[in-house]
Protein backbone atom coordinates (compact mmCIF):
# COMPACT_ATOMS: atom_id res chain seq x y z
CA UNK A 1 0.00 0.00 0.00
CA UNK A 2 1.53 3.31 -0.98
CA UNK A 3 1.75 6.32 1.33
CA UNK A 4 -1.08 8.32 -0.30
CA UNK A 5 -3.48 5.41 -0.06
CA UNK A 6 -2.62 4.94 3.60
CA UNK A 7 -3.33 8.65 4.24
CA UNK A 8 -6.71 8.39 2.50
CA UNK A 9 -7.63 5.32 4.55
CA UNK A 10 -6.56 6.99 7.82
CA UNK A 11 -8.40 10.25 7.05
CA UNK A 12 -11.53 8.32 6.10
CA UNK A 13 -11.34 6.39 9.35
CA UNK A 14 -10.94 9.59 11.37
CA UNK A 15 -13.90 11.22 9.62
CA UNK A 16 -16.06 8.15 10.29
CA UNK A 17 -14.91 7.96 13.90
CA UNK A 18 -16.16 11.51 14.43
CA UNK A 19 -19.47 11.03 12.61
CA UNK A 20 -22.41 9.25 14.10
CA UNK A 21 -25.29 7.77 12.17
CA UNK A 22 -28.04 9.34 14.20
CA UNK A 23 -31.18 7.59 15.34
CA UNK A 24 -34.03 9.75 14.12
CA UNK A 25 -37.81 9.70 14.00
CA UNK A 26 -39.74 10.56 10.87
CA UNK A 27 -42.18 13.36 11.64
CA UNK A 28 -44.17 13.48 8.44
CA UNK A 29 -42.02 12.99 5.35
CA UNK A 30 -44.79 13.20 2.73
CA UNK A 31 -42.85 13.62 -0.50
CA UNK A 32 -39.72 11.60 0.26
CA UNK A 33 -38.05 8.91 2.35
CA UNK A 34 -34.99 9.37 4.56
CA UNK A 35 -32.35 6.65 4.39
CA UNK A 36 -29.78 8.05 6.83
CA UNK A 37 -28.93 11.03 9.03
CA UNK A 38 -25.46 11.77 10.30
CA UNK A 39 -24.03 14.64 12.29
CA UNK A 40 -20.39 15.65 12.55
CA UNK A 41 -18.99 15.72 15.12
CA UNK A 42 -21.30 13.54 17.16
CA UNK A 43 -19.43 10.94 19.22
CA UNK A 44 -22.54 9.75 21.11
CA UNK A 45 -26.30 10.14 21.32
CA UNK A 46 -27.97 12.38 22.12
CA UNK A 47 -25.43 14.49 20.24
CA UNK A 48 -23.70 16.95 22.57
CA UNK A 49 -23.81 20.35 20.85
CA UNK A 50 -21.26 22.76 22.30
CA UNK A 51 -22.17 26.42 22.49
CA UNK A 52 -20.30 28.54 19.96
CA UNK A 53 -19.67 25.63 17.57
CA UNK A 54 -21.27 24.54 14.32
CA UNK A 55 -22.24 21.00 13.33
CA UNK A 56 -22.64 19.42 9.91
CA UNK A 57 -25.96 17.67 9.35
CA UNK A 58 -26.15 15.27 6.39
CA UNK A 59 -29.51 13.76 5.41
CA UNK A 60 -29.65 11.16 2.65
CA UNK A 61 -33.14 10.92 1.21
CA UNK A 62 -35.05 9.86 -1.90
CA UNK A 63 -37.62 12.23 -3.36
CA UNK A 64 -40.99 10.95 -4.55
CA UNK A 65 -41.78 14.15 -6.46
CA UNK A 66 -40.34 16.76 -8.78
CA UNK A 67 -39.62 20.16 -7.24
CA UNK A 68 -37.92 23.27 -8.56
CA UNK A 69 -36.97 24.42 -5.04
CA UNK A 70 -36.39 23.16 -1.52
CA UNK A 71 -36.44 25.12 1.71
CA UNK A 72 -35.28 24.02 5.15
CA UNK A 73 -37.22 24.86 8.30
CA UNK A 74 -35.60 23.94 11.62
CA UNK A 75 -37.07 24.05 15.13
CA UNK A 76 -35.84 23.13 18.57
CA UNK A 77 -38.69 21.44 20.41
CA UNK A 78 -38.52 22.33 24.11
CA UNK A 79 -41.21 20.93 26.43
CA UNK A 80 -43.36 20.21 23.37
CA UNK A 81 -43.07 23.79 22.05
CA UNK A 82 -41.33 24.31 18.68
CA UNK A 83 -38.88 27.25 18.78
CA UNK A 84 -37.33 28.47 15.49
CA UNK A 85 -33.70 27.37 15.15
CA UNK A 86 -32.15 29.61 12.47
CA UNK A 87 -29.67 28.06 10.05
CA UNK A 88 -27.33 30.04 7.80
CA UNK A 89 -28.57 28.54 4.50
CA UNK A 90 -32.27 27.63 4.31
CA UNK A 91 -32.10 27.06 0.52
CA UNK A 92 -31.75 23.29 0.03
CA UNK A 93 -30.65 23.86 -3.57
CA UNK A 94 -27.51 25.49 -2.15
CA UNK A 95 -26.99 22.71 0.40
CA UNK A 96 -25.74 19.78 -1.65
CA UNK A 97 -28.92 19.25 -3.67
CA UNK A 98 -28.82 19.85 -7.39
CA UNK A 99 -32.16 21.38 -8.32
CA UNK A 100 -34.57 20.75 -9.90
CA UNK A 101 -35.30 17.76 -7.69
CA UNK A 102 -36.39 14.68 -9.62
CA UNK A 103 -38.65 11.83 -8.48
CA UNK A 104 -37.03 8.53 -7.42
CA UNK A 105 -33.61 10.17 -7.17
CA UNK A 106 -31.49 10.03 -4.02
CA UNK A 107 -29.98 13.23 -2.62
CA UNK A 108 -27.49 14.12 0.08
CA UNK A 109 -28.63 17.29 1.82
CA UNK A 110 -25.80 18.89 3.84
CA UNK A 111 -26.17 21.94 6.07
CA UNK A 112 -24.72 23.58 9.16
CA UNK A 113 -26.34 23.71 12.58
CA UNK A 114 -24.76 26.61 14.49
CA UNK A 115 -25.15 26.58 18.27
CA UNK A 116 -25.19 30.12 19.64
CA UNK A 117 -23.51 30.98 22.94
CA UNK A 118 -26.76 32.43 24.28
CA UNK A 119 -28.64 29.13 23.93
CA UNK A 120 -29.42 27.51 27.30
CA UNK A 121 -27.70 24.25 28.24
CA UNK A 122 -30.65 21.86 27.85
CA UNK A 123 -31.79 18.63 26.24
CA UNK A 124 -34.15 19.13 23.32
CA UNK A 125 -35.36 17.60 20.08
CA UNK A 126 -34.34 19.11 16.75
CA UNK A 127 -37.08 18.99 14.10
CA UNK A 128 -35.68 19.48 10.60
CA UNK A 129 -37.93 19.79 7.57
CA UNK A 130 -37.01 20.19 3.93
CA UNK A 131 -40.01 21.47 1.99
CA UNK A 132 -40.67 21.25 -1.75
CA UNK A 133 -42.10 24.01 -3.91
CA UNK A 134 -45.62 23.09 -2.70
CA UNK A 135 -44.50 23.52 0.94
CA UNK A 136 -44.88 19.75 1.52
CA UNK A 137 -42.14 17.89 3.37
CA UNK A 138 -39.55 16.14 1.22
CA UNK A 139 -38.42 15.02 4.64
CA UNK A 140 -39.21 15.77 8.26
CA UNK A 141 -36.94 14.28 10.90
CA UNK A 142 -36.56 14.61 14.65
CA UNK A 143 -33.45 13.76 16.65
CA UNK A 144 -32.42 14.40 20.27
CA UNK A 145 -29.52 16.69 21.17
CA UNK A 146 -28.06 18.19 24.31
CA UNK A 147 -26.69 21.73 24.28
CA UNK A 148 -23.63 21.92 26.53
CA UNK A 149 -21.30 24.70 27.63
Amino acid sequence: MDYRMLCVVLLSFLACANAEVVKFADCGSIEGKVAEVDIQPCPQQPCPLHKGQSYTVNVTFTSNVASQTSTAVVHGVVAGVPVPFPIPQPDGCKSGIQCPIEPQKTYSYVNQLPVKNEYPAIKLVVEWELRDDSSKDLFCIKFPVQIVS
